[in-house]
């Protein structure tokens, strides 16, 4: 140590820039403050190096002897480590230069330390190497650190290099970069072709001011935002799609911006058809009635503002049902896209064609009065009045057409399409192809049937339907062995509604089926009641609709209602009308199974349908029941009394029981009792009557 202090300090001295005081404190630094691992070596033949100095870090980290002054390498550290470090060493002398080299040294705490050593030659006048200073710095956390800077930066092009959307970077003046390979396959280009290129080049000008606001706002920092424009592709086309921006910020600084882009070209197109499809029937390609709806509202409001007229026209084709159940769907459906085209030759800049759905067609017509309205309905029946060819076969078709104007007849879309609909129904009830506008009176009758329905569906669960009973009177002994039920209802708020109203009704919504169950039940149930007094010599007829025939559930449904109230099935008797009979290949069955129940087949209403006689001669009928549109007359009208003496004489052969309805004079009575007639119903003998009644004055 001594050595080396004078040694420096002669040379401080030689220069004459360094009093006492300064050489003093660099000592001191040297020595004891820097914590670098600072060693002196002397070199000597052979070569050997020699230690000279080494500062306290540097004593620490080589674990070496108060005593090491004067040692070898090898005689101061161990063999191998002193081995590598002379060969370092060794490198110095012939290139007489500073030199660089690492190495990791386990610790004496069983840890690894990473050095980088700077060997410094110092020189003698002839040019030879006489001493090398050593300075060490343990470079372990900077190296880790560094390794860790690499592994991020890494992971940063992993993410991006690997990402399946294509990701640019870009300066604040927006040019580009870089671009990851996904940017390259989206756009076409390679990185180095969009190189220092405005990415502005690159959005369709219709886009160019939205990608602009979206570019400020990013790059004044604001929360990283997204936008769906139009992309150009290396080759000319346009590529739809989602990019989104987020700011390059480094020490809190924004230095440029990423522009993430993702292709959703084929998104776009299925969006397309998508709000093509909910826009547009799918069968003709006119407008749906979603399209109606949304246009009819921007034209009411438009027409408010400027005081304009339109007119509405609902459009139903006459008799296509016929069509379509005769040459079957797929020619119905070749039918209506004939008929759209026909219609949608009257389209145009003020004319909208619409298909609400089935036959049912809309047109919307713009800016016009009631007199060019009636022009233009016309015009419509004209082009209707040439044929349609489909598959080399030609059809007549014709329109019915019902108008409602605007704002006269409405001035919502809800009430303008009901309006037309209204006056649609009555250019139908008058003999269809033609057309007819709305007038405030046609909505009097059709609200009364819309809220019937609606009273009629909840009729069942509120206990309003009953059953009447009418007697059938043997005309020999004026005995009652026999009723009818007839179905009544009483609503609640309108009282009671007649059958005549309401049985078409229930026929045409279909809530015959459920009402006809209930009256099987009804009737069963009260079979019960009466056999449970003891009053087993009686039969209940009940109707049953054609609909209600049709369903194939009907045996097990009356076989389950006899079986609940475990009533003798003779009890009980199934009224149907010849236009239940028609398709003799269903017919026959249900018929059959209702003959294996045990209970009696009536036909009501006879002689007003059509092969009667077939029907006589294939089913197994019990009853025919004379229509009282025959009865009425008997006694004044030769036909009727012609017809009506035919049939019991009919029935009577096939042994048939005959019943005839309507009776409310002696003379009906008088006439079929010389006929030879069974038993007769009407009003002659008693009105329907409700059970407790029945029960009072018949079945004492």
């Amino acid at each position: 140590m001594k050595e080396i202090k004078e040694l420096l300090s002669s040379e401080l001295k030689n220069e004459n820039i360094i009093s006492d005081k300064i050489e003093r404190i660099i000592f001191d630094i040297i020595f004891k403050h820097i914590k670098d691992l600072v060693f002196i070596m002397r070199v000597e033949e052979g070569p050997v190096f020699r230690y000279l100095f080494a500062n306290e870090p540097g004593l620490k980290h080589a674990s070496l002897t108060n005593h090491f002054i004067g040692k070898t390498l090898s005689e101061a550290i161990p063999d191998e480590r002193a081995h590598s470090i002379q060969l370092e060493y060794e490198k110095i002398l012939d290139k007489k230069e500073t030199m660089v080299y690492s190495d990791e040294v386990k610790l004496p705490d069983g840890s690894t330390m990473i050095g980088e050593s700077f060997l410094t030659p110092i020189l003698d006048g002839d040019n030879h190497v006489r001493y090398v200073v050593s300075v060490t710095r343990d470079i372990t956390t900077a190296l880790l650190e560094k390794k860790q800077l690499i592994k991020s930066e890494q992971k940063y092009r992993s993410i991006v290099d690997h990402n399946l959307d294509g990701i640019l970077s870009i300066n604040l003046k927006g040019l580009i970069l870089e671009m990851n390979p996904a940017g390259n396959k989206l756009t076409g280009y390679t990185e180095k072709q969009l190189t220092n290129r405005s990415i502005f080049d690159l959005i369709s000008e219709q886009d160019i001011a939205d990608f602009q606001s979206l570019f400020n706002k990013t790059k004044d920092g604001y929360p990283s935002e997204s936008l769906d424009i139009r992309f150009v592709h290396r080759k000319g086309h346009y590529l739809t799609i989602h990019l989104k921006t987020v700011p390059i910020v480094i020490d809190s600084e924004i230095e440029g911006i990423y522009v993430i882009i993702k292709d959703i070209s084929e998104q776009a197109k299925h969006a397309e058809t998508i709000k093509y499809m909910a826009f547009h029937d799918h069968l003709t390609g006119l407008f749906n009635r979603r399209a109606l709806l949304g246009d009819l509202d921007d034209h009411i409001a438009e027409a408010k503002m400027n005081g304009n007229e339109f007119a509405l026209l609902s459009i139903d084709l006459d008799r296509f049902k016929y069509l379509n159940d005769t040459l079957g769907h797929i020619v119905g459906d070749e039918i209506l896209k004939k008929v759209a085209e026909r219609l949608s030759e009257f389209k145009g800049k003020h004319c909208s064609v619409y298909r609400q759905g089935g036959d049912e067609f809309i047109i919307l017509l713009l800016n016009v009065d009631r007199r060019k309205a009636s022009q233009f309905a016309q015009s419509i029946l004209a082009r209707f009045s040439s044929s349609f060819y489909l598959h080399s076969k030609e059809y007549y078709i014709t329109p019915s057409i019902g108008v409602s104007m605007y704002p006269n007849d409405g001035n919502n879309a809800e009430t303008l399409i009901k309006n037309a609909d209204e006056a649609l129904f009555r250019v139908k009830e008058k003999g269809k192809a033609h057309f007819q506008f709305y007038r405030s009176d046609m909505n009097s009758i059709i609200n009364n049937v819309v809220e019937l329905e609606t009273y009629l569906r909840k009729a069942i669960e509120r206990n309003e339907l009953t059953l009447y009973y009418q007697p059938q009177v043997d005309l020999l002994t004026m005995k009652i062995k026999s009723y009818e039920a007839l179905l009544r209802w009483k609503n609640q708020e309108l009282g009671h509604i007649s059958p005549a109203d309401f049985i078409p009704l229930a026929e045409d919504t279909g809530l015959i089926i459920p009402i006809g169950n209930w009256v099987i039940e009804t009737a069963c149930k009260q079979i019960k009641e009466w056999a449970t007094k003891g009053k087993t010599d009686f039969k209940i007829a009940i109707n049953i609709s054609p609909k209600q025939f049709q369903q194939h559930r009907l045996l097990l449904i009356i076989r389950t209602a006899i079986e609940k109230y475990r009533i003798d099935p003779k009890l009980l008797e199934i009224e149907i009308t010849e236009g239940a009979m028609q398709d003799t290949k269903d017919t026959a069955p249900i018929l059959s199974g209702l003959k294996e129940l045990g209970v009696s087949i009536s036909v009501d209403d006879f002689g007003t349908g059509y092969s009667s006689l077939n029907y006589l001669k294939q089913f197994p009928i019990d009853v025919l029941k004379i229509d009282k549109s025959f009865v009425k007359d008997v006694h004044s009208n030769e036909k009727d009394a012609a017809i009506t003496t035919t049939i019991i004489h009919l029935g009577r052969s096939l042994g048939m029981e005959v019943i005839a309805e309507g009776v409310e004079n002696a003379e009906q009575e008088k006439f079929l009792l010389n006929a030879n007639c069974q038993k007769a119903q009407g009003f002659l003998y008693s009105k329907p009557l409700p059970a407790e009644e029945i029960e009072k004055k018949f079945m004492k």
